[in-house]
């Protein structure tokens, strides 16, 4: 999803630009030597950043300016214009920033400023000991953030995983089609947790937590003590009851090392069936067609994608899916699994190298039930990501918070969600009382064509859908008592961010 950024475009802005060709809130693309430069106007400065973002290297000469910062198109990361910090995940690095400089009614660009050492804040009564476990996107945007904003005490991480935090987006889209190099995939390289002090420990089974002894237990017998603890474990996949479903080359994708015993078995597949129409199970389909593989997808609803995108996205999705080869087989369940076919609940018969299971995840809340905590359909938290028991916070997967927006509680299982609280927890076990209050958001991708999802509507009493779904260029408004709750949209990436803005001052 990289820009091909090898030629420069837009004017040398060392040779200067008229301030009027500016306007407020708008945006110049151009270059200083080959680098590509956005100038962004707020009022009567200038800023010039790069120009493209620091996630998948989104376009940010599209995106959107407000309240000084520049908000991403592709995937809704946010960048301070003054400084160029990323401020919003799924972005971490900072944006490159040059100097500007004023004169006769032009703006003039100059070389590139070194990054300033952010002032450190004061962490007066932080606590000594920060443990977090789970080794997924809450958990690691926890500790990326609590290293940036400079707390010096100690953090131990301790994930279940085998593999260091990775991008698991990737993990269903080009990553498993085969078009994202491996280095593509890690969050970090294995080097940073050392360099920022963060005790990363792989493998690590939590059995029990002790809230009032501030303890860890791991399986070992072993004991990890915390001032504060976030609980990140995150989601595990839902497993068929049925015949067969734990035969070899039946497979979840949630892991890493789920994805590359995939992909390991793909290259013998000739024929593969996908159960479940969920976003990881279609994701997973158009990833297999890249591959050259027959693929069938197994659902029990009549429209893939319909509870949560509405009829017509659901037939659109389903259109797109089968001019790329993919046969469904709706209002089916599967039966049985043997060794080369998928028996479903009619009789029906599919042949099957390698079956695919997406019928989704559930929140992995054991250690805080066992622990005494307050769960109701994930673990409860407060608006500062707090859970009953002091000390102890949760985000991501597992998390259920009052939401401003919407007013009842909810959960969500989408990765930018887990990102976005596990920086909030991260502030708060510093004891900087932040409620968290971000719009939900998330991206799926099917071939070329990316749907952008903002805010969070269980149930909607008007749909509003404007342009053409099967143009490829649409934005869907799900309202509820003449409000918007969530937005979906194709190619109206500006649309989509000035949605979600309107959202945010909404609530």
């Amino acid at each position: 999803m990289a820009e091909d950024q090898s030629k420069t475009a837009g004017p040398d802005l060392t040779r200067g630009v008229e301030c009027g060709a500016i306007p407020d809130g708008g945006k110049l693309l151009g270059h200083v030597g080959e680098a590509q430069v956005l100038v962004v106007r707020v009022g009567a400065e200038f800023f010039a950043v790069d120009a493209f973002c620091t996630h998948y290297h989104g376009p940010l000469a599209d995106g959107l300016v407000a309240d000084g910062a520049l908000r991403c198109p592709w995937h809704h990361a946010c960048f301070d214009l003054r400084t160029g910090e990323a401020l919003r995940p799924p972005a971490f690095g900072p944006l490159a920033c040059w100097s500007v400089e004023q004169r006769n009614g032009r703006i003039f660009v100059r070389e590139q400023r070194k990054s300033a050492a952010t002032a450190p804040r004061a962490l007066g009564g932080a606590p000594e000991r920060i443990v977090i476990v789970g080794g997924g996107a809450a958990g690691f945007a926890a500790a990326e953030k609590l290293r940036r904003e400079h707390y010096q005490g100690s953090i131990v991480m301790l994930s279940d995983d085998d593999a260091p935090p990775v991008d698991r987006p990737n993990l269903s889209k080009d990553y498993l089609a085969g078009s994202a190099p491996e280095e593509w995939v890690p969050l970090q390289p294995e080097q940073f947790y050392a360099e920022s002090g963060i005790d990363l420990r792989l493998k690590a089974n939590v059995t029990a937590l002790d809230p009032q002894r501030r303890e860890v237990i791991l399986c070992d017998g072993g004991s990890v003590p915390y001032d504060r603890l976030l609980l990140a474990t995150g989601a595990e996949p839902v497993r068929l009851p049925i015949s067969g479903a734990d035969r070899p080359h039946v497979h979840a994708l949630r892991s890493f090392s789920d994805c590359q015993a995939i992909i390991a078995a793909a290259g013998a597949a000739r024929r593969a069936v996908v159960i479940g129409a969920s976003f990881i199970g279609l994701e997973a389909a158009a990833a297999l067609r890249a591959r050259k593989i027959e693929v069938h997808v197994v659902a029990p609803e009549a429209r893939p994608m319909e509870r949560i995108l509405g009829p017509e996205m659901g037939d659109f999705i389903r259109a797109l899916h089968e001019e790329h080869g993919v046969v469904f087989h709706l209002e089916e369940k599967p039966a049985a699994i043997e060794d080369r076919q998928v028996i479903l609940e009619s009789g029906k018969k599919l042949d099957a190298d390698l079956v695919i299971l997406g019928v989704g995840v559930r929140p992995r809340t054991q250690l805080a039930e066992a622990a005494g905590l307050r769960v109701d359909r994930g673990v409860t938290v407060d608006a500062y990501l707090e859970t009953s028991a002091p000390g102890v916070f949760a985000a991501g997967d597992i998390a259920r918070w009052p939401d401003p927006h919407g007013g009842a509680p909810i959960r969500v299982e989408h990765w930018v969600v887990a990102e976005r609280q596990g920086q909030t927890a991260a502030l708060n076990m510093l004891g900087r009382r932040q409620q968290y209050a971000a719009v939900p958001f998330f991206w799926s991708q099917h071939y070329d064509v990316p749907i952008n999802y903002v805010g969070h509507a269980e149930n909607w009493d008007d749909l509003t859908i404007e342009g053409d779904i099967r143009a490829k260029d649409c934005l869907l408004r799900f309202n509820r008592n003449g409000r918007a709750l969530a937005v979906a949209s194709i190619f109206r990436d500006l649309e989509s961010l000035k949605a979600e803005l309107a959202m945010e001052r909404d609530s």
